[in-house]
C-alpha cells in the first residue's frame, strides 16, 4: 500500500510537471545583435527561474535586418513576435497607428518616473509609455589617450570637426594599420545616416526646409559630405563603406582607431579589459561641432515594446519589466561589474556612486544625452522632430536609399555631387508620392 502511494505520488508529480511544461507560454523576442542584448540573453535564466511558466525564444538579427523584419511583421499584423526591440523613431509612429500596447502594467516597483526625461519622452505618446528603454544613448568622441600624447595633441572636452580632422590626419599611419578615425559607412537609415544626419546638423544642414522641400542640393550638405568623404579617405580604414557600429567597435577594440565618434553605449565595451586591447587608454569628449551651435550628437534608445498582434501580453509585460527594471541593472552589476550595466535610461544610475566610480564615461554620456534636442535638432528651423532621423513613416525608406548613395560616395563609386543629386531626386520623388507638402 505504501509503495502504491509512492508510485501514485511520483506519477502525480510527473503529470504536474508535464502539465506545467505543456502550459508554459513561449515568448518570441526579436532583438539586435549588440553586446548589451547578447548579455541579456546570457542572464535570462534569472527571469525564467522566477517565471517557470514562460520560456523564451530569441530571434537575434543585425540592425538593418531587425528593422526590416519587425516593420513588416507589425504592419501586416503577422504576430511573429511577442516582444520587439525598436527605437525612438518607430515608437511615436507605430503608437499612433495602434500597433503597440501601452505599457501600463509593468508593476508597482518599476519606477517609471526614474527614466531620464529625454528618453522617456521619446518613447511616449500623449504621456503614455509605449516602449521601455533597455538602454539609452547619445553619441560622443572616444579616443586613444596614448596616441594623442605621443602626437603631442590634447583633446578638448568639446572638440570641433576641424580639430578632429587635423588630429586624425596627423596620427594616421596606414603602414601600421593605424587609422586616425573610424566612422560609420554602412548604408542604412540607422547606420551611416544616423551618423551623417547628426553630423549634418552640426554643419547647418537639414533634411527638409519648413515647406518639406528636400535640402540635399544646398551647400551645407555638400560641405558635410565632402568633409566626411575626404577625412575618411585620408585617415579612415579601408572598406569603410561596409562598417557599421559593430565593425567599428571591433576595429577600435583591436587598437586600429585613434578616434571613433559613435554611440555612447560603446563606452563600456571599449573600456572592458576582457574585450578591448586599449581599455586603459580610452578618453571621452563630446561629439564635434563647427561653431554653429549644434553638436553632432544624436538621441536614441533601444527599447522593448509589445506588438498589438500578440496574445501573450501579460507574459510580455513581465519580461519587459524584468529586462528594463532597476533589478536588472543590479543583476548585471553583480555578474559583470557596474561599468557594464545598460546605460542612459535611469536617473538613479547616474546618482549611484558605485556606477560613477566604475564608469569613467558616465558624466560625458549623461551630458551628451541631455544636450540632444529632438524638437530643435538643426541650426535652421525644420518642420520635423528627430535628431538623427526624421519622425515620419517615409523616412525609413528614404533614409536607407540616401544612405546607399552616400556609401557609394565613400567607396569611390560615385562623386559627392552625384550622390547628393541622387539623394535629392530620391527624396523629392518619395515625398511627392506621399502627398507632401501636407497642409
Amino acid at each position: 500500500m505504501k509503495m502504491e502511494r509512492l508510485v501514485l505520488g511520483a506519477c502525480s508529480a510527473i503529470a504536474l510537471s508535464l502539465a506545467g511544461a505543456a502550459g508554459a507560454e513561449t515568448l518570441t523576442i526579436a532583438t539586435v545583435n549588440n553586446g548589451d542584448m547578447i548579455r541579456m540573453q546570457k542572464l535570462a535564466d534569472d527571469f525564467t527561474s522566477k517565471n517557470p511558466d514562460i520560456t523564451l525564444d530569441w530571434v537575434v538579427m543585425e540592425e538593418n535586418v531587425l528593422r526590416q523584419k519587425v516593420t513588416t511583421d507589425i504592419a501586416t499584423k503577422g504576430g511573429q513576435y511577442d516582444v520587439m526591440t525598436i527605437g525612438t523613431y518607430e515608437v511615436p509612429i507605430w503608437a499612433k497607428q495602434n500597433w503597440l500596447v501601452p505599457l501600463d502594467n509593468l508593476g508597482t516597483d518599476y519606477a517609471v518616473n526614474d527614466i531620464l526625461p529625454a528618453i522617456r519622452k521619446g518613447l511616449s505618446v500623449d504621456g503614455k509609455l509605449y516602449a521601455a528603454p533597455f538602454y539609452g544613448e547619445s553619441s560622443m568622441t572616444m579616443y586613444r589617450k596614448d596616441l594623442f600624447q605621443k602626437a603631442g595633441i590634447t583633446m578638448p572636452d568639446a572638440p570641433s570637426w576641424s580639430f578632429v580632422a587635423d588630429a586624425a590626419r596627423k596620427i594616421t599611419d596606414k603602414s601600421k594599420e593605424l587609422y586616425g578615425i573610424c566612422l560609420r559607412g554602412k548604408a542604412g537609415w540607422g547606420e551611416n545616416m544616423a551618423f551623417l544626419t547628426a553630423m549634418g546638423n552640426s554643419f547647418g544642414a537639414r533634411w527638409f526646409d519648413e515647406s518639406w522641400k528636400a535640402q540635399f542640393d544646398q551647400p551645407e550638405w555638400k560641405k558635410t559630405l565632402s568633409f566626411y568623404v575626404d577625412l575618411m579617405k585620408d585617415a579612415g580604414p579601408p572598406g569603410a563603406s561596409s562598417n557599421g557600429f559593430n565593425e567599428n567597435l571591433a576595429l577600435f577594440q583591436s587598437g586600429k582607431c585613434a578616434m571613433w565618434i559613435d554611440a555612447t553605449v560603446a563606452a563600456s565595451f571599449v573600456t572592458d579589459p576582457k574585450e578591448s586591447k586599449v581599455a586603459d587608454q580610452v578618453g571621452f569628449a563630446l561629439a564635434p561641432d563647427t561653431g554653429l551651435g549644434k553638436r553632432s550628437n544624436w538621441l536614441w534608445s533601444w527599447a522593448l515594446a509589445i506588438p498589438a498582434s500578440t496574445n501573450k501580453q501579460a507574459s510580455a509585460e513581465k519580461f519587459i519589466a524584468w529586462a528594463t527594471g532597476k533589478n536588472y541593472i543590479d543583476l548585471v552589476a553583480s555578474k559583470e561589474g557596474w561599468a557594464n550595466v545598460p546605460p542612459g535610461t535611469r536617473t538613479s544610475l547616474y546618482e549611484n556612486p558605485k556606477y560613477v566610480e566604475a564608469a569613467p564615461f558616465a558624466n560625458m554620456t549623461l551630458q551628451s544625452i541631455r544636450q540632444a534636442d529632438p524638437e530643435n535638432p538643426t541650426v535652421k528651423p525644420v518642420p520635423y522632430v528627430g535628431v538623427q532621423f526624421v519622425a515620419i513613416p517615409e523616412f525609413q525608406g528614404i533614409g536607407t536609399a540616401v544612405g546607399q548613395q552616400f556609401a557609394a560616395a565613400l567607396a569611390g563609386q560615385a562623386s559627392v555631387d552625384q550622390a547628393l543629386k541622387n539623394a535629392q531626386q530620391i527624396t523629392e520623388r518619395t515625398m511627392a508620392k506621399s502627398g507632401y507638402p501636407k497642409k
